[in-house]
């Protein structure tokens, strides 16, 4: 059953990406729209609006590097390393689990560090890469993007994104204990 489900999501994320380029331009063609003409400018509104967030970046990457300065991170995952040990996730992997609704970066720099101390291949590698694909950094897209276009009132994005989170990272070490076994 475990080698069927394996043999399953293998498919599925070797033709994942072609397929939806495939549906995206088949229904941009059968609906009659200019796709590279529309996609061009759509990169150029992105441009606008890249100039736009620039200082609500450097705000969350500033007080995304206090956080972990301090030592906060450190005393989080000390504080919650008995529940992740309950749900069969490996403490090493909590500082990821922590930073990736806050910091695309600052995930990809903890990835970075656990993957040189486990190993790419190992099960807390895999897992933290999984965690990474998992969810979004909701945090970031609320201090940044919702900030660029005015958006003051979050109303249920912060719970809805947060609740998301937490599913991603369960998820992740869900699917991580079937197909990779620890």
């Amino acid at each position: 059953m475990v080698e069927l489900f394996r043999n399953i999501v293998n498919i599925i994320s070797v033709a994942a990406i072609p397929l939806l380029i495939i549906v995206f331009l088949g229904w941009g063609f059968f609906k009659k729209v200019k796709v590279y003409e529309v996609f061009v400018e759509g990169a150029k509104d992105g441009f606008t609006v890249a100039v736009k967030i620039i200082p609500y970046l450097v705000a969350m990457l500033v007080a995304i590097g206090i956080f972990r300065a301090s030592g906060a991170m450190d005393v989080v995952t000390t504080l919650l390393a008995p529940i992740t040990n309950l749900i069969g996730m490996p403490a090493e992997s909590l500082p990821m689990a922590l930073m990736r609704p806050l910091s695309g970066s600052g995930s990809l720099g903890l990835m970075t560090e656990i993957m040189k101390v486990h190993g790419p291949d190992s099960f807390i590698g895999v897992l933290v890469s999984t965690m990474y694909g998992s969810s979004e950094t909701t945090f970031y897209v609320l201090a940044v993007y919702f900030g660029a276009v005015g958006i003051k009132n979050f109303r249920h994005a912060l719970p809805a994104g947060i609740i998301a989170d937490i599913f991603g990272m369960l998820g992740a070490v869900f699917i991580c204990r079937i197909l990779f076994g620890v």
